[in-house]
């Protein structure tokens, strides 16, 4: 599989998301958004898993806003205020309500520890693409020549300095989010050793 072989989906929503991602997001953290679109497209066409190519473009590009100054919220952990900020901009691009709702569950699962396949292809896709981008597991199922591809279109910047920091905020102020559990758990030493950033 090469970069061209990688499903780009080219809508109206899309092109909002990426927009929206562009405005508010710092150009690591965007590059990280675009990376995750396509370390999980590249995954399921590896694999031949059937997606919906708006819904989890969209929501990639939409995962981590709420870890902008913006939209970071003082009450909720930042995937469920990212998955708020979903529903509101699917209704905004006329998605009927249940396709919002599948909008917000995707983002709030790609901090979950696993998502099923077979329940959710797309919050199983997000969930795996942002494992591989933020701590490096599972790379050596994308082809390297690949690798290399996106990584030279899309490249890491500082984003692990970056996300380093803002899972430090977000763990340190709601200890009992996901993003608690994963500083406890050692995630900035697992951004430190990304074998991406090899």
């Amino acid at each position: 599989m090469r970069f061209d072989d990688i499903v780009i989906p080219d809508t109206a929503p899309c092109r909002g998301a990426l927009e929206a991602a562009t405005r508010y997001h710092s150009p690591s953290l965007l590059n990280h958004s675009v990376r995750a679109y396509l370390w999980a497209a590249a995954y399921a066409g590896l694999h031949e898993i059937a997606f919906d190519a708006e819904l989890l473009y969209v929501s990639s590009m939409l995962h981590d806003i709420g870890l902008t100054a913006e939209f970071d919220s003082h009450t909720v952990p930042f995937e469920e205020a990212g998955g708020h900020v979903a529903w509101a901009f699917a209704a905004g691009a006329g998605w009927p309500v249940e396709r919002r709702v599948r909008a917000a569950e995707v983002i709030i699962r790609h901090m979950w520890d696993e998502v099923p396949l077979a329940e959710d292809p797309e919050g199983h896709l997000l969930e795996l693409s942002t494992g591989m981008d933020i701590s490096g597991r599972r790379t050596d199922e994308i082809p390297s020549e690949l690798r290399q591809e996106v990584l030279a279109r899309h490249p890491r910047l500082e984003i692990a300095k970056e996300f380093a920091a803002c899972v430090t905020d977000q763990g340190t102020r709601k200890p009992a989010s996901l993003a608690g559990g994963f500083v406890r758990s050692g995630i900035t030493d697992r951004l430190a050793n990304n074998p991406l950033d090899a």
